[in-house]
């Protein structure tokens, strides 16, 4: 089996906001297979645009260690990070400003990164027009931003993001300020570019709909990854084509919760709810399984995040005096 192109081992992100730490990461791991087309979603906050930031080489971890395409990202200096960024990443962000400079055209846009990192002569413009009629824009090459549709310009993007033969790409929510007639158009260029190239895509995004248009989705959930979505595809019987030859056709998907290297789970938030668990649960070994089932008052653990949580928001009182005194002494009243 090849190598994998993203190792992501124990990954740690904790941003300091004036006097508060705030952990984005806690201990998630990844792997990344060359030619993978995946998905990435969680809500906001959740850790996915700063893993993003990490395997571009915008951030650097606080702990734990990231290879791309065989360097190991926290072990690169600043200039080493640099020459990462320019040689080995694309970069394709939601709103088109960022990815383009709006006074120069569509050939010119795809052209300057390859300026950028000293590629001259005619073998720079063969390569933008070569980009720009793989996203279907031949036509379009010497528009300038206010003549092109917003589905233009993001093609337009992902050519700027292909113009250094990068060993992966990456897409910021891509689609989120398209309709969605557009946003299929998109999917489907990243789609040809896995299939032609065997570029490796991670796509960031809200868009539910992303399982449709990636060969794998991963959720995650505060800092971790929490689940794994992959696509089901089988083999249609020659009676059902009709045609004399098996062809693919989409059975569904398979949803899987992870388990890191530690032998942590996050079970989905329904199920938690729908049992009633808090807290601690009761693990139960059986032929081939294993068995969550909840505990009978083991709702300390519960109560006490909860504490903990308002503590850290709320301002310091007396010992005794508020909800903490009353939840220690619950039949003493405040003073």
């Amino acid at each position: 089996m090849p190598e994998p192109l993203i190792i992501c081992d124990n990954l740690v992100k904790i941003y300091k906001v004036a006097n508060l730490e705030v952990v984005a990461l806690q201990g998630l791991d990844l792997i990344v297979q060359r030619g993978e087309l995946l998905g990435i979603v969680g809500v906001s906050g959740s850790g996915k645009s700063t893993l993003m930031n990490i395997l571009g080489g915008l951030d650097r971890p606080s702990a734990g260690r990231v290879w791309v395409d065989g360097s190991e990202l926290l072990k690169l200096s600043d200039l080493g990070l640099d020459h990462y960024r320019r040689s080995k990443v694309g970069f394709v962000w939601q709103h088109g400003a960022r990815n383009l400079v709006p006074y120069l055209t569509a050939m010119e846009n795809v052209m300057l990164p390859m300026t950028l990192a000293g590629t001259t002569g005619p073998r720079k413009r063969q390569r933008a027009e070569g980009l720009l009629d793989m996203v279907g824009l031949t036509d379009r090459r010497h528009h300038r931003l206010p003549q092109m549709s917003g589905g233009e310009q993001q093609r337009v993007a992902i050519a700027v993001a292909l113009a250094n033969s990068p060993a992966l790409l990456l897409a910021d929510e891509p689609t989120g300020e398209l309709d969605s007639s557009t946003a299929s158009t998109i999917y489907q260029t990243f789609q040809d570019l896995t299939n032609r190239y065997g570029v490796t895509t991670i796509i960031v995004s809200h868009d539910p709909g992303i399982a449709y248009q990636v060969n794998r989705v991963v959720a995650i959930r505060d800092g971790r990854m929490s689940s794994e979505t992959r696509r089901q595809v089988a083999a249609a019987s020659d009676e059902a084509t009709g045609s004399g030859e098996a062809s693919a056709n989409e059975s569904g998907f398979e949803e899987l919760v992870v388990v890191d290297a530690a032998g942590r789970l996050q079970v989905p938030k329904e199920y938690l709810q729908r049992l009633n668990i808090r807290g601690r649960v009761r693990l139960e070994l059986r032929e081939g399984e294993i068995a969550i089932h909840p505990a009978e008052g083991a709702t300390e653990a519960h109560e006490v995040e909860k504490l903990a949580s308002e503590l850290a928001t709320t301002p310091r009182r007396r010992w005794g005096a508020g909800w903490l005194g009353r939840w220690r002494h619950p039949n003493r009243r405040p003073s």
